[in-house]
C-alpha cells in the first residue's frame, strides 16, 4: 500500500517548522545584533520492497546566518559595535561564559557592566566593575575609561573579545557558545566601534516572501493528504463486497 499520507504528513511538519524559524527571524528584525537562524531540510528516500519512488523530509542540521548586521550610530557611550568577527563575552544566566553581538550596555544598581538583558559583561579579567556617577568611554580595544568628575580619564578594565574560529552554537537563552563547550581564549586583535550599534542581519522582505512560499507549500502537502484519502476511500469501494 503506498503510504503517501505520511509522506505528506513530514513534508507538512517540515514546513511548518520552517515557518516557525522564519516568524522567529522576523519578530528579531529589530534586535541589535541578531544572527537570523536557517532552516535545513533533506530528502531521505523510503526504502522498501519496490522501488525507491518515495522521499520523506526530514530536519537536516540548522545553523545561522553569519552576515553582518548594518551598523547604526547612536553616539551613546556605552554602545558598541563590534567589528569584523569579533563577539563580546557575557556571563549567561547559568554562570557559563557565552558571546553575543548586541553591543547595548548599561550600568546595574551594583555598578557592573550589563547588556541591556541584564547578563554581565566579562572583561580579561572578570565583570568590570564602574565608580558611581563616572563618564564611560569605550575605546576601539575594548578598554573601558572612566572619568569621575574632572579627573583623568581611567582604565577600569577591558572587554573580552573573541573571534571564534569555527562556528557557535546558538543556545536556548539566545547567546552562543562554543561547540565544545569550552571557554574561547580574548582575542587582542579583536576592535569594537563606540557609539555604534549592530543591527539584525535579517532582511524583512526577504524573510516576508519565504514565509508566503512555506504557507503555499503546506497547502501542496495538504492537498496531498486530501488526494491520499480520496485514494484509499475510492480503493476501498472497489474492494468492498457486492
Amino acid at each position: 500500500m503506498d503510504r503517501l499520507i505520511y509522506l505528506s504528513m513530514s513534508g507538512a511538519k517540515a514546513t511548518l517548522q520552517r515557518q516557525d524559524v522564519l516568524a522567529h527571524n522576523l519578530a528579531n528584525a529589530s534586535t541589535n545584533g541578531f544572527r537570523a537562524e536557517m532552516a535545513a531540510f533533506r530528502a531521505v528516500p523510503v526504502r522498501g520492497d519496490g522501488a525507491s519512488t518515495r522521499a520523506f523530509a526530514l530536519e537536516s542540521t540548522i545553523g545561522h546566518d553569519m552576515r553582518g548586521g548594518p551598523l547604526q550610530t547612536t553616539g551613546r557611550e556605552l554602545d558598541v559595535a563590534m567589528k569584523g568577527n569579533a563577539w563580546l563575552a557575557v556571563q549567561g544566566l547559568d554562570g557559563t561564559e557565552a558571546y553575543t553581538r548586541a553591543g547595548a550596555l548599561d550600568v546595574d544598581a551594583e555598578g557592573q557592566l550589563v547588556t541591556a538583558g541584564g547578563r554581565l559583561v566579562l572583561g580579561d579579567g572578570g565583570p568590570i566593575t564602574l565608580p558611581a556617577g563616572a563618564r564611560v568611554e569605550v575605546a576601539g580595544d575594548g578598554t573601558v575609561n572612566a572619568t569621575v568628575g574632572n579627573g583623568r580619564p581611567q582604565a577600569v578594565g577591558r572587554l573580552k573579545l573573541v573571534s571564534p574560529e569555527a562556528a557557535l552554537q546558538r543556545g536556548s537563552d539566545g547567546l552562543f557558545r562554543a561547540a565544545d563547550g569550552n571557554d574561547l581564549d580574548a582575542d587582542p586583535a579583536a576592535r569594537v566601534q563606540g557609539g555604534a550599534l549592530e543591527g539584525s542581519n535579517v532582511s524583512p522582505v526577504e524573510t516576508m516572501v519565504a514565509m508566503i512560499a512555506a504557507s503555499r507549500q503546506f497547502e501542496q502537502q495538504m492537498k496531498s493528504l486530501q488526494t491520499a484519502e480520496q485514494r484509499e476511500q475510492a480503493a476501498a469501494r472497489l474492494l468492498a463486497p457486492m
